[in-house]
């Protein structure tokens, strides 16, 4: 991102108000590690929510100063103890150690298998030639098309990527212009689906890895594959419905007749043959998702044992299916830096008990702690949908979000509900994003293409928030408490 006048002011303010923090008086219930992480988390936030400078480089910043001010602060076990910088700085790459860092790597390399192969292309394009023409089906299909690439690539960014361009040549092939209601209809079905999928399954989004991580350091227990699955895709089910009903009533393409559309199936034939990469990777990606499904019931793997497995496999001579200089290029690593910073930025929030403090001169000032329990996951859904108009990365929001809650799930009253159930629910509203294209990096790029406009997307996001939003507080007073859950 190009640094400007504007960005740059607003690096001014986000320190600005850093120094602000470490400035004010140190509260006896706040120790002062605890006021210099909440102090970074406030400079972070600011960047993450302008966009001020890119995030790997706010990633690099945030690493940068926990090991200065965390470096420099006093022991919480012993204030005449400084943790020094070599410990902070531990603290503050700690992240970068997490299993959960190494499954998104990990499903990034698959996801580059899918693009170097053209497999992911391939499977969107059968799918699509298969559901027809007529605008209803179209919809059904992109639909049907997000949740299985959501099975197997991790990035939305990516699958949107995949539809994005499909989707286009859709819509050329009938004779309409990209700024048609047809182009309007597929693609904001296309980056709400993506959405909504990214809730459904565990490993279809970064942010739920975010969420993992601290649910790992805190409660040292891990949410299997089939087990988010089972929590998670009932309600990606229902609203993957409401989806189709919302965007086939809401835009009306403007030709009465596409029946006689060819292009999906013309470009599937000049795909050709499937190559032997191609299998080889259809095979990997099968055996990725059986044995994700059935870990803790068939075999004791867990998720990103099984994945590392797999990349080891894709990357071997002769029976794998590209080297690594070929892969490398392919991989997004800032995105797993600016993952990695961010679990280790919530989890310095934990062990400082600045997350805690915060929870308990907000959430818990305002009584949530002793709120029934559906009342209270309403409020919290609510200013999490809120504060997410904020924020154009989930991964971001999960890193400054998740931590706070943990924090209010401990201090709870309570004690006849699961904690990590309401961290778990709170992460699925986290991947909302339904209102404006800003606040996902999927919406952004169809947005991009011209062919609908925020007010298209905010006249489907209304319908899909408010009814995801009542479909959470209904699942948590009766299915996530039947299963256990909650």
């Amino acid at each position: 991102m190009k640094i400007n006048s504007r960005n740059f002011s607003i690096l001014l303010i986000a320190t600005a108000v850093m120094f602000v923090i470490l400035l004010l008086p140190n509260p006896e219930t706040l120790p002062v590690a605890g006021q210099r992480a909440l102090a970074v988390l406030a400079f972070a936030v600011i960047l993450w929510i302008t966009e001020a400078v890119t995030y790997p480089v706010s990633a690099v910043m945030i690493v940068s100063l926990l090991a200065l001010f965390i470096g420099l602060s006093p022991t919480i076990e012993d204030p005449s103890v400084t943790y020094g910088t070599s410990e902070a700085l531990s603290m503050a790459i700690g992240g970068f150690s997490s299993t959960a860092v190494l499954l998104v790597g990990g499903a990034l390399v698959l996801a580059a298998a899918m693009e170097i192969t053209g497999l992911h292309r391939r499977i969107a394009l059968y799918i699509l030639s298969k559901v027809g023409t007529q605008p209803g089906r179209l919809v059904m299909g992109t639909i049907l098309v997000s949740f299985v690439l959501a099975l197997f690539v991790p990035s939305a960014t990516a699958r949107a990527g995949t539809l994005v361009p499909i989707l286009l040549g859709i819509v050329a092939a009938f004779g309409l212009a990209k700024e048609s209601r047809l182009a309007a209809l597929l693609m904001i079905t296309a980056v709400q689906s993506i959405s909504i999928w990214n809730i459904g399954i565990k490993t279809a989004a970064a942010q739920n890895m975010v969420a993992l991580g601290f649910i790992k350091a805190e409660y040292g227990m891990d949410i299997t594959w089939g087990a988010w699955f089972l929590y998670a895709a009932p309600w990606s089910i229902i609203m993957s419905v409401v989806l189709y009903i919302v965007m086939t009533r809401l835009i009306k393409p403007d030709i009465p007749d596409i029946t006689k559309g060819n292009s999906l199936k013309k470009q599937l034939d000049e795909l050709g043959k499937m190559s032997s990469k191609e299998k080889k990777l259809i095979i990997i990606a099968l055996a990725l998702l059986i044995l994700w499904s059935t870990e803790g019931l068939l075999h004791p793997f867990d998720s990103t044992t099984i994945m590392i497995v797999a990349v080891a496999v894709m990357l071997t001579p002769i029976v794998g299916i590209f080297g690594w200089k070929e892969v490398q290029q392919k991989v997004p690593w800032g995105t797993l830096i600016v993952f990695a910073t961010g679990i280790s930025l919530g989890t310095v929030l934990l062990s400082t008990e600045g997350a805690s403090w915060l929870s308990a001169n907000s959430f818990e000032a305002m009584g949530l702690n002793s709120m029934p329990l559906v009342m209270m996951i309403a409020l919290l859904a609510a200013f999490n949908i809120l504060i997410h108009l904020g924020f154009a990365s989930a991964t971001s929001l999960a890193s400054a979000f998740i931590p706070i809650v943990i924090a209010l799930a401990g201090s709870m009253e309570a004690t006849n509900f699961n904690a990590i159930g309401l961290v778990v629910i709170m992460q699925f509203v986290v991947s909302f994003g339904f209102l404006l294209p800003v606040n996902a990096p999927q919406s952004m790029l169809a947005y991009g293409t011209g062919t609908f406009t925020a007010k298209d997307f905010l006249k489907s996001g209304i319908p899909l928030t408010v009814i995801g939003y009542l479909l959470i507080i209904i699942f948590s007073a009766t299915y996530w408490q039947w299963i256990g859950l909650l």
